[in-house]
């Protein structure tokens, strides 16, 4: 059960190859303005795939002032194959066909305060790192950035890059055996400094144990995960609901537990949906098999008891999980 949700139509108005698996999406609001936005926003969008309703976040690409200027909106696609639907739905429309979007909403503000910032992408993570590195470039803040991802055909949005950040942009590619040294690069940096990171788990997942072992304080890590990526490929698995709505579920290798419960009437509440407010937490009975948490909301503690998961994200592997929904009926 979506909370605050206020949706609106848009039309696709472009669309443009940034490789061959990332596609940049040109989003004209219906009958609305573009809404104030700032860098690390993103839109939800609702996407219709063989008769079920997908809600994806997208992070917007680019400048909102850009944005306000245009009247639209950008969001940049990787097609993900297996996909779990958001992804192949949207490279099968064209221009003219219409969404619709919710939003702009932002759980990964760009602090403009600190005296060194240290950007950090990996992947289709590049989304909301474009903007936040325009800025501090043209604010003249003290910044690097590095940017990895699997080939130099991948590195999107780099050649902007280059032309704002010079020899501030560091990048990496998986192909040429490149990788970051994020030890070195967070104990080099000067006190008080922020790093922001958007990228897959193992990305993320290195970058706070690299910033605990520099003995860096932790609100100068600031992170924002895919949703949906984790350690593990994604597998079917089942879910036992206890309580009055006790019931055995199937869930897909291609939905999500919080869809799949939604879809047989089990309401749970949800916000992000990418595995960071931890609205969602369900509390854990039974594990029959191994949790692969994908959130970024529960502590490596939390994850390790395995008492809790966000729904929206994270999956079982070799078997099935009892959850608790927290639903009770009305008293009559």
């Amino acid at each position: 059960m979506k909370i605050d949700d206020h949706w609106a139509e848009a039309r696709i108005e472009a669309t443009r190859d940034l490789s061959a698996t990332v596609r940049e999406f040109t989003l004209r609001p219906v009958g609305v303005n573009v809404a104030p936005w700032t860098v690390g926003s993103h839109l939800r969008v609702t996407l219709s795939d063989e008769g079920r309703t997908l809600l994806r976040s997208y992070s917007l690409v680019g400048l909102p002032q850009d944005s306000a200027r245009e009247g639209v909106y950008r969001i940049a696609v990787k097609r993900v194959d297996p996909s779990r639907g958001g992804s192949r739905c949207l490279w099968r429309l064209g221009s003219g066909a219409v969404i619709r979007i919710a939003g702009p909403d932002n759980h990964f503000e760009l602090p403009l305060g600190a005296p060194f910032a240290l950007l950090i992408a990996g992947g289709i993570g590049i989304t909301p790192m474009l903007g936040m590195a325009l800025t501090l470039a043209a604010r003249g803040t003290p910044m690097r950035m590095l940017y990895a991802a699997r080939s130099p055909e991948e590195l999107v949005y780099a050649d902007r890059l280059r032309a704002a950040l010079g020899d501030r942009l560091v990048t990496f590619c998986d192909s040429a055996g490149e990788r970051m040294d994020l030890a070195a690069e967070f104990g080099a940096l000067p006190p008080e400094a922020q790093a922001l990171v958007c990228g897959p788990a193992p990305l993320l997942q290195g970058a706070q144990a690299a910033w605990k072992g520099a003995g860096r304080a932790p609100a100068g890590l600031r992170f924002e995960t895919f949703g949906s990526g984790g350690l593990q490929g994604a597998e079917p698995f089942w879910v036992q609901v206890s309580g009055p709505r006790a019931q055995r579920i199937e869930v897909p290798a291609d939905a999500s537990l919080l869809q799949t419960l939604s879809a047989h009437g089990v309401d749970v509440m949800a916000d992000c949906e990418r595995g960071e407010c931890g609205l969602c937490t369900l509390e854990v009975l039974e594990l029959h098999g191994e949790i692969d948490h994908r959130d970024v909301f529960l502590s490596a503690a939390e994850k390790s008891e395995n008492h809790r998961l966000c729904a929206c994200v994270s999956r079982v592997r070799g078997g099935g999980i009892v959850v608790d929904t927290g639903y009770r009926a009305d008293p009559t």
